[in-house]
């Protein structure tokens, strides 16, 4: 009983904004964001591979930025905005022109990678929307696939990139 209490009092109260939604969750300190947003919030999109901040398969926007999920701790994001692939979609559903992209031209296989590839991908090409087939290889350089080669994926980018211009005219 008193481990049960003792518990209970390590909880910290996180509340945070994920998708333009808030959330409030109880974790404990040491809990991962990566953890909390999957196990503790419901959000399944966001993958753990390594869990050491290598594969990217993690990534989310944290206040704006591409940030590797599986680093953090879940109570660093108390106040944070958190943009994770689910919220990259319309809200009528609409997909984003990368998920639409990669549906298109074949830019993923097992899927594991593509939430933070897709993640990555949509701010890349929102700070750089008119880019090079090797500055898209470097952007995505800290996203590991062991599935695709990358080509179909520099390809699906490449196009997302032409399709979000197009839609700005």
């Amino acid at each position: 009983m008193a481990d049960h209490q003792a518990a209970e009092n390590r909880l910290k109260t996180v509340g945070l904004t994920i998708n333009g939604k808030p959330y409030s969750a109880e974790v404990e300190p040491r809990m991962l964001l990566s953890d909390m947003i999957r196990d503790e919030l419901g959000l399944t999109g966001t993958h753990v591979g390594c869990e050491h901040g290598v594969c990217g398969a993690c990534t989310v926007l944290f206040n704006g930025r591409p940030s590797r999920s599986c680093l953090m701790f879940g109570v660093q994001a108390d106040g944070a905005e958190i943009i994770t692939v689910e919220g990259l979609a319309g809200e009528n559903g609409e997909l984003h022109p990368v998920q639409q992209a990669f549906w298109d031209k074949h830019g993923l296989q097992c899927g594991f990678c593509t939430p933070g590839m897709l993640v990555t991908a949509a701010h890349f090409l929102a700070n750089n929307p008119n880019p090079t087939r090797d500055e898209i290889r470097e952007a995505i350089s800290g996203n590991l696939c062991r599935c695709t080669g990358y080509q179909n994926i520099v390809d699906a980018i490449e196009a997302a990139a032409e399709a979000m211009r197009k839609g700005e005219e």
